[in-house]
């Protein structure tokens, strides 16, 4: 997609607005720098406005940030109000928060926080956005999810359980629009050098991205099917653990894995 060509194609489907969640850094930022090169104004959605607003000062197209919890009632109030009266073709809805730890450690509060960030807020985006792209006949919505979410993951159990649902979201939408021109895409990520991840783990895990390769790799299967799963070692983890492996085995295989985090 780097013909002027293929950026007005971009544009021309997936523009003139993107609005992003949980654009602060990361994959979020990635996105945001990615879908700026391509020529799409953005939304920029996040808690911190400091980080937003250094992202917004370096990309090229118009940007309006909205530094909220976009979880809550007035976070999704400052979204509608950002987006009010602009045209918005595509949305990334990123946001997440871990908690990290077994599950009898954890409080209600944490819980239902992951709950609300990584169940809720794709699936009011959904509800704001979808309408309008489908009457207009195009558009594209991405849920970001992970391969922690295809199996048990002890000991963030509540955040595996909220990116199987992000998953299954993206791919039972996918089905229900297709032929309106609206594309959605379930992307499942395996490690990404986030600073989330630098600061839970010591140790990089096999098949690692960057977030910029994450994001190429999204974008390039934008329209391609429900689900992507970017690197080849992350697609090869799946189809063992999904396919090969006795569920408990998988489970187990994820546990010792994750030690560095149940140490935190």
């Amino acid at each position: 997609m780097t013909t002027p060509a293929g950026l007005r194609a971009f544009c021309d489907r997936y523009g003139p607005w993107a609005l992003i969640a949980g654009a602060s850094e990361g994959i979020g930022a990635a996105f945001a720098e990615a879908l700026a090169a391509r020529g799409l104004s953005l939304i920029l959605v996040a808690r911190r406005p400091e980080p937003l607003a250094a992202l917004a000062a370096r990309l090229p197209t118009p940007t309006v940030t909205v530094a909220a919890d976009v979880a809550t009632e007035d976070g999704r109030r400052a979204v509608d109000a950002a987006a009010e009266g602009k045209e918005v073709g595509l949305v990334v809805a990123n946001a997440a928060y871990s908690p990290i730890g077994g599950f009898l450690t954890l409080t209600p509060e944490q819980t239902r926080r992951a709950l609300d960030l990584n169940c809720g807020v794709p699936l009011d985006l959904a509800h704001r956005f979808l309408p309008a792209m489908a009457k207009r006949g195009r558009g594209g919505f991405i849920v970001m999810s992970s391969l922690a979410g295809m199996q048990g993951f002890p000991p963030v159990t509540v955040y595996a359980a909220t990116k199987a649902f992000g998953a299954v979201l993206a791919e039972g939408l996918w089905a229900e629009l297709r032929g309106t021109g609206v594309d959605v895409l379930a992307c499942v990520a395996g490690a990404v050098t986030t600073p989330g991840l630098a600061s839970a783990m010591s140790n990089r895990a096999p098949g690692t991205l960057t977030p910029d390769k994450v994001v190429a790799a999204t974008l390039r299967r934008l329209g391609s099917g429900p689900r992507t799963i970017p690197g080849a070692v992350n697609r090869i983890a799946s189809v063992v653990m999904s396919r090969l492996l006795p569920k408990r085995a998988a489970i187990a295989i994820f546990a010792r894995s994750s030690r560095d985090l149940s140490s935190r």
